[in-house]
């Protein structure tokens, strides 16, 4: 059995880690208050953004620019994943990692050459390990990403398409959908595939007048929306990272607490067979004298 001064050190160091994974969690909590913010304010500019390439969509030819026509065969596909740049957040890399590793596989059972552009340190350390072809790689940007950043990192997927170096681009990021619950959700960005509008969203919908024209307007909000998507990638994915962060901190905390009570158990139940065993030894050596 260990010792009283051993059990007291771990119930210190316990007690320590606690307060380290408390102040952890009230900084992921404020990170995840002013990001959701930013994220909540980007949304109805997104769902706007859609209904108006929806409502276009629906009135032109499909085929009137490269970026909407599917290319007849393809052998190379690229993916633009994201994930955190530190741990210490629970299952949120690995969950992402292993959908992107499922997909890759897929595509190479089809007899697909894929690339990566990787978006954080975990996902950059864990497939440049593995030899997986990578494009380009962002580290400890988040936070600091703005839509010129994203207009940049558009224009570069949009060249290598037209240029033939690839011939379909998709996107993993982690979708928040609330708290305790985040989604690694898989979207293909090329060829661009409009938002529908069925019938039963037509009706209420406004007509949108278009000067000069729907074919013009679609030519220019096309690239724009692919932006669109990648910049609320960043926001989903950063938001989601604080949440489960936060979340795994309050587990740790919470884990912390429960250890503590053990520990503290063990030390009274040692405490209290230290000194039975030393009255023990006062009687025998009382009865011994006599």
């Amino acid at each position: 059995m260990a010792s009283l001064r051993d059990i007291l050190r771990k119930i210190g160091a316990v007690k320590n880690t606690k307060q380290i994974t408390r102040a952890m969690n009230m900084v992921a909590a404020s990170k995840l208050r002013n990001t959701q913010g930013k994220m909540e304010k980007f949304e109805p500019y997104a769902g706007k953004f859609a209904k108006v390439l929806g409502s276009l969509a629906s009135r032109i030819d499909p085929d009137i620019h490269p970026l909407l026509v599917k290319k007849e065969q393809v052998s190379r596909v690229e993916l633009l994943h994201f994930t955190a740049d530190r741990g210490l957040c629970g299952s949120f890399n690995v969950n992402t990692i292993n959908v992107a590793e499922k997909w890759i596989k897929e595509q190479h059972a089809q007899k697909r050459d894929c690339n990566l552009t990787l978006v954080g340190k975990k996902g950059r350390d864990y497939f440049k390990k593995r030899g997986y072809s990578i494009t380009a790689s962002h580290t400890n940007i988040y936070g600091t990403v703005d839509i010129s950043f994203v207009n940049q990192m558009t224009r570069e997927f949009i060249g290598r398409y037209l240029s033939d170096e690839t011939d379909e681009v998709y996107m993993i990021y982690t979708r928040f959908l609330g708290v305790v619950k985040q989604e690694p959700t898989l979207v293909r960005l090329l060829p661009i595939e409009p938002p529908q509008t069925g019938e039963e969203t037509q009706e209420g919908v406004s007509e949108y007048l278009c000067e000069p024209g729907a074919e013009g307007l679609m030519l220019e909000l096309l690239p724009k929306h692919m932006s669109v998507q990648i910049f609320n990638a960043f926001l989903q994915n950063e938001v989601s990272e604080h949440a489960s962060r936060m979340t795994a901190m309050d587990n740790a905390t919470k884990n912390c607490g429960e250890l503590v009570e053990n520990l503290t158990l063990v030390y009274n139940k040692a405490r209290q067979a230290a000194i039975t065993a030393e009255l023990m030894d006062i009687v025998g050596g009382a009865e011994a004298l006599k």
